[in-house]
């Protein structure tokens, strides 16, 4: 009966709840050690966890993890797992790279930190302005701080206060975009726990790949910046449509705003992320998890006449802390793992075979989802990509979250990992490594067809 079904993922309710029940047996009776960890775990750690959205995945209690290889993870009941999460991108070059760990290891033997500069800082400083065309960077440890570090230097350069964002946007937790469309107003999001400030003061919001709707919030001139990621990726996929980003360059230096692209998930499209990879002009990038190949670290860069008004207004300023950056920032061991990274690892030689790798991935879902004839769709960018419960891809946020189904995606990502494989736990994002195989491809389609047949029967 129609009355059964969840639309537009075409998927009995029953059947799902069927399927979940099972999983979530089978994953208790397969990690009984990982059980043990959780329960010793709860009584010291809030939520059980070190952090608590770790309890996000769709697992009865935490999957504990003993190694991680590659583009593998071996769990603490000894499961060996084919890992398309890889640390929602920090491991986006496998995990513990031969390379970036021998940096690692050297640089430990040499000081961690010291608050001062080093050779390592003056060659990561060129490599990324040679990957991504902006000349002058600084550093932090998560593309959190670097986001909010970044709209203090605008704010600071441009007198202006406000900032403007695309509905559904993730730039970290940097409070100021926790603001989304409701019924079409900007409401500040009711899940942000502990904020007293009225968001909504000083945060745009419009939906993306809208033109019109941007063009009216730049209007009244007074938009320190756009911060966007070039492609959606925290709500779901969301891809701009042809033309998108030409028109909206043009209006966003029309109305003497800057653009500010957080690369931290799209730099999986190529040595210089999606910017590069497709001729973008922004003022500013941000890059974070993956550019110290698994190390806490995080990068800006500003283009030459930002980065002289960013220095105009510190200059203007009274003595004191900025406000931006912490004494760790740009420490010792980030700047080998980053130097390493991006000698080494950032290059064509190396995101040629992923992007291959990832279109057979994508190519085999939409096989299979076909197969099933189920209404949903796959999107790529790079290295990664993304299946969503709608027939053609979101052109925006709201889009995207209408297509979202909480209690199917927790029952198909826990089905995939009673099998031995890892997806995101934050929708149903993939992404491949260099170590990615075409057996564990192989693993992750098989797993994955059988996870509809068991929706579907």
């Amino acid at each position: 009966m129609q009355s059964t079904l969840t639309l537009p993922a075409g998927i009995s309710r029953e059947r799902l709840a069927l399927v979940a029940s099972a999983e979530r047996a089978l994953y208790r009776d397969r990690n009984p050690k990982s059980a043990a960890l959780a329960t010793r775990a709860a009584q010291h750690l809030m939520f059980g966890v070190p952090l608590h959205w770790m309890n996000d995945w769709a697992t009865p209690f935490p999957l504990q993890v003993a190694e991680a290889h590659g583009a593998e993870l071996i769990d603490a009941d000894g499961h060996r797992l084919a890992d398309f999460c890889l640390g929602d991108t920090g491991a986006m070059f496998g995990h513990s790279p031969p390379t970036v760990a021998a940096a690692v290891q050297a640089q430990a033997a040499r000081g961690l930190t010291a608050m001062l500069p080093g050779e390592d800082a003056a060659v990561v400083g060129e490599l990324l302005a040679e990957r991504f065309g902006l000349p002058l960077w600084q550093f932090a440890l998560t593309a959190t701080d670097a986001n909010r570090f970044v709209l203090r230097w605008l704010r600071a350069a441009t007198g202006r206060r406000t900032l403007l964002v695309f509905n559904g946007c993730y730039h970290g937790t940097v409070d100021d975009v926790f603001v989304d469309l409701v019924g079409g107003r900007p409401v500040q999001r009711d899940s942000l726990l502990g904020q007293v400030q009225d968001l909504t003061a000083t945060t745009r919001v419009v939906e993306f790949n809208d033109l019109a709707a941007l063009e009216a919030a730049l209007a009244p001139g007074d938009v320190a910046c756009v911060l966007a990621e070039p492609v959606m990726t925290n709500i779901g996929m969301v891809l701009p449509d042809p033309g998108f980003w030409d028109a909206a360059q043009a209006l966003i230096k029309r109305h003497g705003t800057y653009l500010v692209l957080d690369e931290t998930h799209t730099v999986s499209s190529g040595p210089g992320g999606y910017t590069r990879a497709h001729g973008l002009r922004p003022d500013a990038v941000v890059l974070g998890k993956p550019l110290g190949g698994g190390v806490p670290c995080a990068a800006y860069g500003f283009s030459a006449e930002l980065a002289e008004a960013a220095v105009r207004a510190k200059r203007a300023a009274p003595p004191g802390h900025s406000g931006i950056g912490t004494t760790l920032s740009g420490n010792l061991l980030a700047m080998a793992a980053m130097r390493a990274t991006l000698s080494t690892l950032m290059t064509d030689a190396v995101f040629g075979p992923m992007h291959v790798r990832c279109e057979q991935l994508a190519q085999g879902l939409r096989e299979r989802i076909a197969g099933r004839g189920l209404p949903w769709c796959v999107s790529q960018v790079g290295a990664r990509c993304e299946f969503q419960f709608c027939a053609h891809p979101p052109r925006h946020g709201s889009q995207a979250e209408a297509a979202m189904d909480p209690a199917l995606e927790q029952a198909l990502h826990l089905f995939l990992l009673n099998r031995g494989v890892l997806i995101t736990p934050f929708h149903n994002m993939m992404l491949v490594c260099p170590q990615t195989t075409d057996a564990a491809i192989a693993r992750l389609l098989d797993a994955f067809d059988d996870a509809l047949h068991a929706l579907t029967a």
